[in-house]
């Protein structure tokens, strides 16, 4: 690579690519906000720039139609999910199951935050995007599949370090967790008063009694 492609790929944005940056963006907020209240096929591109107080023909330049947005909407989503898998909480990180159940929390916390915080969030992933289409329910599998891969990750890691018994079924046990933590996410958007720190906590115990193979 040479010097003048450095300076090229790193020459911050000028103001008119920062504000189609910001626009697109927005258009993509706004999307989520209007799918994720009236729901996809009762939602018009109308609705949206409206949303925003922009044209059709503004919205038509970044976007082709409304499964092109929702499918950026999903995009977004899956990665603020997945971006709580980084760094101190990467399947690597721990090395003890103290250390671990310290991660868990962490996760615990993050996951909370990102589905939590916006109940809009579950209910797009959840409710709303496996309704769109063939294609759409396939995808969502797709991120369940992706979530269990993950989720084996750390107790293959737990297994491999010796913190976790050898004879676990990596796969399965994955399956189990994950499906205690969808269903966490369903009952708080049933319930939106329920104790979530507390339900986070028996989930916890449940892993850590459960497959650590303490008596």
């Amino acid at each position: 690579m040479s010097a003048q492609q450095t300076a090229a790929e790193v020459a911050p944005l000028s103001r008119v690519e920062r504000r189609k940056a910001e626009l697109r963006r927005e258009i993509i907020d706004a999307a989520f906000e209007c799918f994720a209240a009236n729901g996809y096929h009762a939602t018009g591109i109308a609705d949206i720039a409206a949303r925003l107080g922009i044209g059709h023909g503004t919205f038509y330049r970044y976007f082709a139609n409304k499964r092109d947005i929702v499918e950026h909407v999903i995009n977004d989503l899956i990665e603020r999910v997945v971006a709580t898998l980084t760094a101190e909480n990467a399947p690597d990180a721990p090395h003890s199951l103290e250390e671990y159940r310290a991660q868990t929390a962490r996760i615990g916390d993050a996951l909370a935050d990102v589905f939590g915080e916006d109940p809009r969030v579950p209910r797009m992933l959840l409710l709303v995007a496996p309704g769109i289409d063939k294609e759409m329910g396939a995808r969502i599998l797709d991120f369940f599949a992706l979530a269990t891969t993950l989720t084996a990750a750390y107790v293959q890691h737990g297994v491999t370090e010796g913190y976790l018994p050898d004879d676990l079924d990596v796969d399965n046990t994955a399956r189990a967790i994950n499906g205690m933590i969808l269903a966490s996410v369903l009952a708080a958007l049933h319930d939106p008063e329920l104790d979530q720190q507390r339900l986070r906590a028996a989930i916890q115990r449940v892993m850590y009694d459960g497959i650590s193979g303490r008596r």
